[in-house]
């Protein structure tokens, strides 16, 4: 692997880097694979808060140590061929990055209602990271500016199972109007991607020195647009996957200088490896470097705000809701039914928390809203025409007729094929795979009717 020279010529006086051991890392065959355990799926299976590799046979070796639910694996399998994979069961997530966990932990009081955006979430590891750790009390809202980059980040929040997300397609200017809404504003800021040079070769051919400087400039555009957004005494979270120092601690810099904002220092362990890095101002950040942690090359620091932007008065039009015979038709599909009020979104009717429904409608009134909480399906004939999103949730009630499938039916089911299964019931029902719910299809005697949904069918024999 060739390494950019001027890369590395701009890498010499940072602190903890190592120019023999980078390119040794570099050179190496080594493939580091992790995951994060679903906490929400793990409830529906064992009704425990914490997942058991058991259950999931997946070959962990050790844990993450700056994540609950973070696991290094021994080889990579193919998650492709997992069902368990499909059904949100742990989401393949780069180790490095998961220590998010510890960046909400150590500045926030995740006991608290807090409304949260992820700024730049596709294709959605942090979003559901994030999801995993503030309460359920608590509101993500996920952006994405990409429009063919929504798709996937909506699926993978749809596979998570969480009733108290929010999916939108905006630029970071839009959220300026919302000011001081939001607790936690979360910044993994699109960068020149040298940190991912050891699992993505292709990426050098992009990288360049002016590459650099455009990203530098557009971070800044980003934090910029978006900062009247956070409530002042907010928490920003910035990262990248950048080894550069343009995209690191001179952001720090230019955050403390221009917005004002507090830097936060964050607790590491020894053994953990990080580099305590700090910017011309004092604000720290925290290196990995892949000589000397168990993961890519990232880069995150935390801030708090220090100036408020005044505050946004949320006045909501008149939203289109079910009728009252519509709601009724749903709400026996679901658990907790009193927790959750009802709108319609699109031509499907949503479950969304009852103490963010008022936020929720503003969103959806201000914003690209893609997504928001459960979409539970249409009414048709008075009878509900359910969403695969509801049969993935969390939300869905407990005595749903549900059929178990054997691993080779599961894939069956999702490559959308013909099943073949004996069974008396007629009407909707769950395919399942070791207690977990894959999607549904419709049992009609004689033929069984394949209702996953055709764009997220696997295509890998």
């Amino acid at each position: 692997m060739n390494l950019p020279i001027s890369l590395m010529n701009s890498l010499k006086q940072i602190k903890g880097f190592d120019s023999v051991l980078f390119e040794q890392v570099h050179a190496s065959d080594e493939q580091i694979t992790s995951v994060r355990f679903n906490p929400l799926k793990a409830e529906l299976v064992n009704n425990d808060s914490q997942l058991t590799t058991n259950d999931y046979r997946l070959p962990t070796s050790s844990t993450v140590p700056w994540c609950s639910n973070g696991f290094y694996l021994s080889e990579r399998p193919s998650f492709t061929l997992d069902p368990l994979f499909h059904a949100g069961a742990y989401y393949v997530q780069e180790a490095s990055s998961m220590f998010l966990e510890q960046a909400m932990r150590q500045t926030i009081d995740l006991s608290q209602p807090l409304l949260v955006l992820d700024l730049c979430a596709a294709p959605g590891g942090k979003s559901t990271l994030l999801q995993s750790v503030i309460s359920k009390e608590s509101l993500l809202v996920s952006n994405e500016v990409i429009q063919s980059r929504v798709s996937i980040l909506k699926e993978n929040l749809i596979k998570w199972g969480s009733s108290n997300t929010v999916v939108t397609n905006n630029d970071p200017k839009d959220f300026s109007k919302l000011k001081s809404m939001f607790d936690v504003l979360v910044v993994d800021a699109p960068c020149s991607g040298s940190g991912l040079f050891r699992r993505d070769a292709e990426a050098i051919k992009e990288w360049s020195e002016d590459n650099v400087q455009l990203c530098c400039q557009r971070q800044q555009r980003i934090l910029a647009d978006a900062w009247d957004c956070l409530k002042e005494d907010g928490v920003l979270i910035y990262s990248t996957c950048s080894y550069s120092q343009e995209e690191d601690e001179d952001i720090l810099d230019w955050i403390e200088e221009q917005l004002k904002a507090k830097s936060e220092k964050l607790k590491i362990e020894d053994s953990w490896n990080i580099e305590e890095v700090q910017g011309k101002t004092g604000a720290y950040g925290y290196r990995f470097w892949p000589y000397k942690v168990k993961g890519e090359g990232f880069f995150i620091a935390a801030f708090r705000k220090k100036e408020d932007a005044g505050e946004v008065k949320m006045k909501i039009k008149m939203a289109q809701l079910p009728s009252k015979k519509e709601i009724a038709a749903v709400s026996k599909w679901i658990k907790d039914e009193a927790e959750f009020s009802f709108v319609l979104q699109g031509q499907n009717i949503a479950a969304v928390p009852k103490q963010w429904t008022e936020t929720i409608q503003f969103l959806m009134q201000e914003l690209k809203v893609r997504y928001a909480a459960v979409e539970l399906g249409t009414i048709a004939k008075d009878d509900l025409i359910p969403e695969h999103s509801l049969a993935l949730s969390t939300i869905l009630q407990p005595g749903i007729f549900s059929v178990e499938l054997n691993t080779e039916d599961a894939l069956n089911y999702l490559r959308k094929n013909e099943l073949q299964i004996s069974s008396p019931h007629k009407g909707w029902a769950l395919a399942a795979y070791k207690g977990l719910p894959l999607g549904w299809m419709k049992m009609l005697g004689n033929r069984i009717n394949n209702y996953y949904p055709k764009e997220w069918r696997i295509l890998k024999r």
